[in-house]
């Protein structure tokens, strides 16, 4: 899981108490989610509970990073420094693993992105850490 090298503006994040072990796997290149030990859902937005059962006994796993486009649109504006990268993809990505990530879609035309294309997870500068970003897979 390396860079794409994305012209994406990236703001570096605000990590809070409950997700810590993301953003430093995260500036390792690496995607870890929180897995409930009780019922094994893997859980997106990284939490310390598990919003299917409730219960708190969540535990940090290594993800595969691939997945595929669940739904997209292409923007062709955007607010500041965005506005110069576009056009560019803000899709819904559902992971292997099962839950759905907002991200964007780098290294692509973002005419060519299709619902059902394969993808892999890359993570691109943001401050000191990194943020998670699809690139198409091979």
């Amino acid at each position: 899981m390396s860079p794409a090298g994305s012209p994406l503006p990236a703001y570096p994040p605000t990590p809070g108490p409950d997700d810590g072990p993301f953003w430093e796997a995260a500036a390792q290149d690496r995607l870890v989610l929180p897995r409930c030990r009780a019922c094994g859902m893997f859980i997106w937005y990284p939490r310390v509970f598990c919003p299917d059962c409730h219960r708190s006994d969540v535990q940090w796993t290594e993800a595969s990073g691939n997945g595929a486009v669940y739904s997209f649109t292409v923007s062709y504006r955007g607010p500041g420094p965005w506005a110069e990268q576009a056009p560019y993809v803000i899709a819904y990505v559902e992971l292997d693993e099962g839950p759905r990530v907002l991200t964007n879609i780098v290294g692509v035309d973002p005419e060519a992105v299709r619902v059902g294309d394969r993808v892999t997870a890359v993570f691109e500068p943001a401050g000191s850490t990194r943020v998670l970003r699809f690139t198409p897979s091979g």
